[in-house]
């Protein structure tokens, strides 16, 4: 799905804009410690410009409901923003300190978010893979869609933001496990966020 020309300079909200300057803080001072060992899977995506994709397929109303999912959502800001533009949002998280740090990020926004612990990936999605060494499949904790009590096609938006190379690992699972027409938003580097659409015949 190609993204409008310009996005990446919309005006944010100040109290958003204030939102995130604090988490970025909060997520720095988090990795800058010593005193616990890093967490080298949690990488920080550009969340001002994730906020201005999903604003503006809020704005577009071009989902088919209202619930969205976060695909480990580390500190939950993504998860946050969702909810801010109104959506329903779950976050899955295999990390319990990153889930902790999620739980201050949605008190700090000020909104509602389901935080779930467990691995994102559907079971069986594995198979799916090429690759087995991909960080996404080496996370060993149990499925976290019973805990939700809903599939993956249950929700109309996912975000995620995979390692190099795991893109399309990613869409393969959204086009095995997704919603017909429900919309898979990738953060796959700078400036680049990627936008898919399930059609019936995938």
């Amino acid at each position: 799905m190609e993204l409008p020309g310009g996005i990446d300079i919309t005006p944010i909200p100040s109290d958003v804009e204030e939102a995130l300057r604090l988490s970025h803080l909060r997520i720095q001072a988090f990795q800058d410690r010593w005193d616990q060992p890093q967490i080298e899977q949690f990488v920080a995506s550009d969340y001002e410009l994730v906020f201005r994709v999903l604003r503006w397929i809020v704005q577009q109303r071009l989902m088919t409901g209202n619930r969205m999912l976060e695909w480990g959502c580390g500190f939950g800001v993504v998860a946050a923003l969702g909810s801010i533009l109104g959506l329903d949002v779950t976050g899955i998280e295999a990390e319990k300190r990153l889930l902790r740090e999620a739980e201050t990020t949605m008190k700090d926004f000020g909104v509602p978010v389901e935080l779930v612990w467990g691995n994102f990936l559907p079971a069986g999605s594995e198979s799916l893979s090429q690759n087995p060494d991909f960080p996404s499949i080496g996370h060993r904790v149990p499925c976290a869609y019973q805990q939700i009590g809903s599939d993956l096609d249950d929700f109309s938006l996912v975000f995620g933001y995979p390692w190099p190379g795991e893109w399309a690992f990613h869409e393969a699972v959204f086009t095995r496990h997704g919603a017909v027409g429900g919309l898979l938003v990738l953060f796959c580097g700078p400036n680049d966020v990627r936008v898919w659409r399930k059609v019936a015949n995938d």
